[in-house]
């Protein structure tokens, strides 16, 4: 894929290096965080609510559009924008992000792209674009970094790590020969991703039951309010409930349950 002269994206090489930095003295700084549509991961929830105190259920309520379109493989998150006629993001002051420690993945990321796919044997293989939007001048500025480079400067290496972890789950081989979640599914997709307050309060009650009982290590992280390991939790939960495949180790076996 080539960028044209409308496409703002061009693939880039792990080797190629760009200059880029963001901060007050560059002309159109908080220019990006408005007029956009940005999509949450699960982790950035996690590192958003933990930042303004807030349980799960709260922060959906306050600062998500959760999307469910006819068709979709699965709900999207996105954070709210402000009515202000620009469309601006709920945590950009004229002084810049307020929750800059815990923004999300994708504005971490800019100005560049990562794309990233499971292989056959578990690995993640990635893909990196740059997008150049005509607003933008940051490109004068900063050092000259690779992608990879750019990105763990960035603080996203954690952030990937968490994020990869769904690859499983979104790039199911059921779900790339069609497999579509039903209304009820989805419900359980947010449940167990996004609204990990109440995810755990259904586990230690009793009301969701795992094929694969919690070890007693599991059941001690959870209650003690664990939030990373209840989100790898979720997607096990969830790769059970969909197809019905068992933990085992590290990472889930493509074998079913018998019926």
């Amino acid at each position: 894929m080539s960028a044209t002269l409308t496409d703002p994206c061009r693939p880039m090489t792990a080797s190629e290096k760009f200059t880029f930095s963001c901060h007050t003295e560059v002309p159109c700084f908080n220019e990006c965080c408005r007029q956009i549509d940005l999509v949450l991961t699960p982790y950035d929830v996690l590192r958003l609510k933990k930042r303004l105190k807030l349980d799960s259920a709260a922060f959906l309520d306050r600062y998500v559009i959760v999307e469910w379109e006819e068709g979709m493989r699965f709900p999207h998150c996105f954070l709210t924008m402000v009515d202000d006629g620009k469309a601006s993001c709920v945590f950009v002051s004229e002084q810049g992000c307020r929750v800059y420690d815990d923004r999300p993945t994708a504005c971490r990321a800019y100005p560049a792209g990562r794309g990233a796919s499971r292989r056959v044997d578990g690995t993640v293989s990635e893909q990196f674009v740059l997008v150049r939007e005509p607003h933008c001048k940051g490109f004068t500025f900063g050092a000259a970094l690779s992608v990879p480079a750019y990105f763990q400067s960035q603080g996203l290496t954690e952030y990937y790590r968490f994020n990869d972890q769904l690859l499983q789950l979104l790039q199911h081989p059921k779900v790339r020969a069609g497999f579509r979640p039903t209304r009820a599914q989805m419900q359980q997709f947010i449940l167990a991703l996004y609204n990990v307050d109440m995810f755990r309060r259904e586990l230690l009650a009793g009301r969701i039951k795992l094929k694969q009982p919690l070890a007693p290590m599991e059941s001690r992280a959870i209650a003690s309010g664990d939030d990373k390991s209840l989100l790898l939790l979720g997607v096990r939960w969830l790769l059970e409930e969909y197809f019905g495949e068992y933990w085992c180790g590290t990472e889930y076996r493509k074998t079913a349950y018998a019926a």
